[in-house]
């Protein structure tokens, strides 16, 4: 498919506030595979489907999942703002026909990581924090991290969204911490 058919396909499933922010994530994340030397066709891909069902009603996000064969974990039953990657993941390969698992993984983990995760997934990872409709504290530092290397903006990432998580002492899925662990110790063998 090509780049307006995902937009015609995208635009009826959300508002126009996610719609101009899964555009950005796309424009943004094919910056940083310029950058970076990852595919910009898969990074627009990946980009612009990765909220793809993020506004659909949760049972209709749950049947996604349950439909695609995945069985939630305890944190992520309990935490609806993890679904969409996951529902999202399973909805392109079963109604658009993706079959590339990179692309299916960087929309599954966009919002958690994992630990050896692909570059893609990393880009698509950094490009939804950084889009250039964010404005959170923090969003500046963060798109400077991402254009010197995309694991130190990771943690910086990760150091904000614990920070957040444990202040509504909320749980921080596994996913999270192996990736920030696997970054940090990759780091220090550097």
């Amino acid at each position: 498919m090509s780049k307006q058919n995902y937009c015609e396909i995208i635009k009826p499933m959300m508002g126009d506030k996610r719609y101009t922010h899964c555009l950005n994530v796309a424009k943004e994340a094919v910056s940083l595979a310029k950058q970076y030397g990852a595919d910009p066709d898969k990074a627009y891909t990946s980009g612009v489907l990765h909220d793809i069902t993020k506004e659909l009603n949760p049972d209709k996000q749950l049947q996604i999942i349950h439909d695609g064969g995945i069985i939630l974990d305890d944190i992520q039953k309990k935490a609806p703002k993890l679904w969409h990657g996951i529902s999202g993941s399973v909805y392109v390969k079963s109604h658009l026909g993706i079959t590339d698992e990179d692309i299916i993984n960087a929309i599954r983990y966009h919002t958690t990581g994992r630990s050896g995760m692909s570059l893609l997934e990393k880009i698509i990872f950094i490009a939804d924090f950084t889009s250039a409709e964010r404005d959170y504290n923090g969003v500046e530092t963060m798109r400077q991290k991402s254009k010197l290397s995309l694991e130190e903006a990771m943690i910086f990432g990760f150091q904000f969204t614990f920070s957040d998580l444990s202040s509504r002492e909320l749980a921080i899925h596994p996913d999270e911490l192996n990736c920030y662990n696997e970054i940090v110790l990759n780091k220090q063998k550097g």
